[in-house]
């Protein structure tokens, strides 16, 4: 018989409606259940492209005997940590400050007032590698509960003391100049791998906003060791395993030091990031490869990743069936030499596993290789290559593919937003703006209320019960602004300052400007959780920043503007002592030092004249740089205001920092003003 999770628009908790676990969907009334029995509340935190999520399931909630134990002496929550970010972020702290390590599954025993006394992630099925079972586990808190109650309150007590104690003290509210982002750099260099790029040991992260940071830093102090870090990063990675040489987009990440094989799930908001990254790298560069790896990425998502409803679904599986029906990490993206050889025939076979690095023994698991794009002295034959490739792709499409989390989660959405719409401009791809548009539409449709109040996810166009956290509105705000500056529609550049009213009255401290995760009317946790590093995605405190220095830019908005330079006193504390974890903090910085600039574009609409300047406007390197486009005497764009033609023709206006340049209509004159 089905839980009640069966009416959740999780796919995480809809993989588990059928478990013999009689779960709940974390909410009130299951804590009020436990109060009722006497018993604590069992959490269970995880996400659906998880591996040893499923592992755990398939071990323990999928087992009768566990099952039976677990509704006998619990109230069994069960969270998805890409719905509830708050929850995840508040009891993860706990596990990190009692354990000095974490990760998914995360279980976390409660008292029925959600208080943490009992903390782990994956628990096997018999105690192995020192780790005691998950029954083992079971009995040990049941015990624990029943005979020594007054010390798990004891326990559960100082553990919520100890995190009402961690609240963020990040200096002064000055903001970061000169001196901090040259410490930051240095601070990179010295955590840069020469020999493969990227930053540390393995496991090897993506490094995303870290690249976008040190772009900006080249483009506005002419740093050559920035932009080689950058570039050499970007190749790395895209010759690598963790890029799909196939079928383009980027694996969570590489867990050896060479990018050699990927943990192969796929997550929206890494190939958002990283398109939008290597966008920005051929447009510093011209590289041939940055462009390709953009256009395979942004292709990858809108293939495969959007919806019926027009959004983008949050994530592809790691895991998928091999065949002979085993699920496995990776089946459906490596090969042996035969398998290779029975689509390909010999010949063709031989050259494409020298073109793809694919060996006799493997640099996977039983032999099988994933393809990379390894550094040669051989010139292979691009139309042969490209055949290759083509029936390689075709024949791995036959293949079980890996499952699909379909929620739309709104922050991703709005990373996704912004590298579609930047790429498509770019590389005159309509289609992949019309995206960008689609994902925007079904925000605003589906996702805001009336209130100008964000939902955090959907599914199969029904919103979820979940409120938009600080990410949601940092990121959401930062597409509409690129898709604005694209499209030159101003709707979008208002939706955005709806949004950011909200993190201005929400999710802002009105005395130090620090930013809160969670709006000040959010359902109350044991703590309000608050976190200022960047991690996989922007956090929603450097994110809200650059949205709201942006829109400041734009409109000229004081409060906004006050708002993002009070927000980025924490990169000035934290980018010289951890730079790899503040990477869009500092990115932001570098648009706030450089201006940023701001550039109104005003022509006749059917003027090629109009969009010659406007392309270049968006193709400038200058950090953060917000353009406006329109007819003269439109009122879509605060910039375009008193923006007269110059001559009967077109002409780009470009100001900073109060200051503004003469109206220009040569295009030459105009890259010069935006190239840093």
């Amino acid at each position: 018989m089905p839980n009640r999770l069966a009416h959740e628009t999780s796919p995480y908790l809809l993989q588990h409606a059928d478990n013999p676990v009689d779960w709940w969907p974390w909410s009130a009334e299951a804590f009020e259940e436990a109060r009722r029995r006497g018993v604590p509340v069992l959490l269970s935190v995880g996400y659906s492209s998880c591996h040893w999520c499923h592992v755990m399931a398939t071990e323990s909630f999928e087992d009768e005997a566990v099952a039976a134990h677990m509704n006998e002496h619990f109230v069994n929550v069960k969270v998805d940590r890409e719905e509830r970010p708050d929850v995840d972020a508040v009891y993860m702290e706990a596990v990190q400050a009692a354990t000095g390590q974490g990760g998914w599954p995360m279980t976390v025993f409660l008292t029925p007032d959600a208080e943490p006394f009992y903390f782990g992630t994956y628990f096997p099925p018999e105690p192995r590698h020192g780790m005691p079972s998950f029954r083992q586990v079971l009995e040990g808190v049941r015990s624990a509960w029943t005979d020594r109650r007054d010390e798990v309150a004891e326990v559960a007590g100082k553990i919520v003391r100890d995190l009402a104690g961690r609240e963020i003290s990040y200096g002064d509210s000055s903001t970061p100049g000169e001196e901090e982002l040259a410490q930051a750099l240095l601070g990179l260099t010295r955590d840069y791998d020469a020999q493969r790029g990227g930053f540390g040991g393995a496991p090897k992260f993506p490094p995303s906003m870290v690249v976008e940071f040190l772009l900006r830093h080249h483009a506005r102090t002419g740093s050559e060791g920035a932009l080689q870090m950058a570039q050499d990063t970007c190749e790395r990675m895209a010759r690598g395993g963790i890029y799909d040489q196939l079928g383009g987009g980027f694996a969570r990440y590489s867990v050896d030091r060479d990018w050699v094989v990927p943990h192969f799930e796929k997550m929206l908001y890494d190939n958002a990031l990283l398109c939008r990254v290597y966008a920005h790298l051929w447009r510093a560069t011209g590289s041939e490869l940055a462009r390709r790896v953009a256009l395979e990425t942004a292709d990858f998502m809108v293939r495969e990743l959007r919806t019926a409803e027009g959004g983008f679904a949050s994530a592809l599986d790691a895991d998928s069936d091999d065949g002979s029906g085993r699920h496995v990490e990776g089946a459906y993206y490596v090969w042996t030499p035969e398998q290779l050889e029975q689509v390909l025939g010999r010949e063709d076979a031989e050259l494409a596993a020298r073109c793809f690095g694919v060996m006799r023994d493997g640099t996977f698991e039983e032999g099988a290789s994933v393809l990379q794009l390894p550094q040669q002295d051989v010139v292979f034959d691009a139309e042969r290559i490209a055949s290759v490739r083509a029936r390689l792709l075709g024949k791995r499409a036959e293949r079980p593919a890996p499952g699909r989390d379909d929620k739309v989660v709104a922050a991703w959405n709005g990373l996704a937003i912004a590298a579609l719409a930047e790429t498509g401009a770019y590389f005159d791809r309509p289609d992949l703006v019309e995206a960008a548009i689609g994902a925007a539409d079904l925000l605003v449709r589906l996702h805001l209320d009336e209130h100008a109040r964000l939902a955090r996810t959907s599914k199969d166009g029904r919103a979820g019960a979940h409120a938009g956290v600080l990410e949601d509105y940092g990121d959401v705000a930062e597409g509409f602004l690129a898709l604005a500056s694209v499209t030159g529609e101003g709707v979008w550049l208002e939706f955005a300052g709806f949004l950011l009213d909200h993190v201005l009255a929400q999710f802002t401290d009105p005395e130090s400007g620090a930013l809160y995760d969670t709006a000040a009317d959010a359902e109350k946790l044991i703590r309000r959780p608050q976190d200022p590093t960047d991690n996989a995605t922007p956090s929603g405190w450097s994110a809200a920043a650059g949205a709201l220095l942006s829109y400041a830019a734009h409109t000229g908005a004081e409060p906004h503007r006050t708002a993002a330079e009070r927000a980025l006193g924490v990169v000035k504390a934290l980018g010289p002592r951890a730079p790899r974890f503040v990477g869009w903090g500092l990115a932001v910085a570098e648009a706030l030092l450089d201006g940023p600039r701001e550039v109104a574009v005003v022509g006749p609409a059917d003027d090629p004249a109009t969009g010659t300047l406007h392309r270049t406007a968006l193709l400038g390197t200058a950090p953060g740089a917000v353009v406006a486009v329109g007819t003269p005497g439109s009122d879509e764009f605060p910039l375009l205001a008193d923006r007269p033609l110059v001559g009967g023709g077109a002409a780009a206006y470009v100001c900073r920092n109060f200051t503004c340049d003469a109206p220009t209509t040569d295009a030459g004159r105009l890259r010069t003003a935006l190239s840093g």
